[in-house]
Parts: structure tokens; sequence; C-alpha cells
């Protein structure tokens, strides 16, 4: 895929998946601009690419709108920003459910708010991270699995509302990702053996596989793509295996 003349915007760039995503679209030719609440995390992938770093918290929708509204003019923006929880509902504090639905579904949605007042004029992108465990029953999800699918409920939503500006909104649904944020599982040799054998595929994915769908549907040659959830998942999401 060729980025050239092309400047995105991520959210949590500094995560597993995030900053592969960086490193796919900067190989393309993009220009970036990573966000991010951690300054130190954040300077030696921008300083490794190139690019524009700058401290955001995309839990406050106000803030975001604020900061993003200044970056004007670019052709996508996509939010990483996440977390994992894994407990079931009636181990679960409140301020847990709190914590998880604030870093995953309060992000994605200031994401659309902000990105698609960005975008209002010239189009443009905006993908967000749900997971294979908001469309399966997955024990001890229920948490993230609820704030995951109302990711997926948002970007149904905002892609009929944005359609008509030319502002297309998709979401990627991965399965367990070997990065930093699934360490207490990866860590584990018994959980990893566990994990990987649930996907129909028999591992569980790397970080550049679901940068590369992210890269996909950001890219602008795949315009007529709008309001879908693209399963990453080694069939996780959708088959069983024997």
């Amino acid at each position: 895929m060729s980025f050239e003349n092309c400047r995105f915007v991520i959210i949590g760039a500094a995560g597993g998946i995030g900053s592969a995503l960086a490193r796919r679209l900067k190989r393309g030719g993009a220009a970036l601009v990573l966000l991010g609440r951690s300054m130190d995390r954040l300077t030696p992938l921008a300083s490794e690419l190139g690019a524009e770093a700058l401290i955001a918290d995309a839990a406050q929708p106000d803030e975001l709108e604020r900061l993003v509204g200044r970056l004007e003019p670019f052709q996508g923006i996509v939010n990483c920003a996440g977390s994992i929880l894994l407990k079931p509902a009636h181990l679960t504090t409140e301020a847990e459910w709190r914590q998880t639905m604030e870093a995953n579904l309060t992000t994605a949605y200031a994401t659309v708010r902000a990105g698609a007042k960005a975008l209002m004029q010239g189009g443009g992108s905006i993908v967000l991270c749900s997971t294979a465990a908001a469309r399966t029953g997955l024990a001890n999800h229920e948490a993230i699995a609820a704030a995951k699918a109302g990711i997926i409920g948002l970007t149904l939503s905002a892609a009929a509302t944005y359609a008509g500006r030319n502002i297309r909104v998709n979401c990627v649904a991965p399965g367990l990702t070997d990065t930093p944020l699934a360490a207490r599982i990866t860590s584990n040799e018994a959980a990893l053996k566990a994990s990987a054998s649930m996907h129909p595929l028999g591992r569980i994915g790397r970080p550049e596989e679901i940068a590369s769908g992210i890269a996909w549907l950001l890219d602008p040659e795949n315009n007529w793509v709008t309001g879908q959830v693209l399963g990453i998942d080694g069939g996780l999401g959708s088959l069983r295996p024997r």
C-alpha cells in the first residue's frame, strides 16, 4: 500500500498494535501524528519514525476534540487505546467496570467525535478497535466484551451518520494478540497454550497482522468500505475447531 501524501493520527500509538501500525504506515510513505498519555513511551517511536508526538487523554472527549481540531488536515484517525480485563461479572468491581468502559468505549467515542468534526469537509477514514470477544461468548469477558461490543455499535451508527460526508467508519475485531497489554496471558505458558488452542488457526495474533488490517481500512484505495467489522482473529470469532 502507498500512503504518499497521506497524514494519519494514531491514538494509543505507543502500544503494541499502535506502534506496529505507525511503522506500517511510515513504510508506505505516510506522515504521522502519534498521540498517547506518556511522552516517555511516545518519544522513542516518534524519533524512530520522524513523526510528531503529542500528549492526549482520549478518555476526555472535549480535550481530544480540541487537540485533533488543531491537527487538520489529515486523512484518517485510528484509536488503538484500550485495556484488557478478564474477570467474571461477580468479581469485577465498579471501579474496574468504569475503567474498562473509559479506556475502551469512551476513547472510541471521543475518537469518532473529534475525527468526524475534523474530517467533515474533506472526508477520510476513522478506524476503531473492538475484539472477537464482542461477537462470541467467552467466559470471564463480561466487562471488556460489553465495552468492545459498544464499539461495534458505535462503528455502525457513525458509519451511517457520516457516509454523506464521505467519512468512512470501520473497526477491527482481533483475537488475542501478542502485545504488552496481553503480557499477563502470554507470559504464562499454560494460559498461552490454552489461548492459542481457542483460535482455529492454532496460535495467537501478531501486532503486525492487526496493523495490516487497519492500514487496509485506512487506504484511500478502499474508499468504498464503511460500516464494517473486520475480524483478524485466527477464526476465533466465527469458527469452532474440532
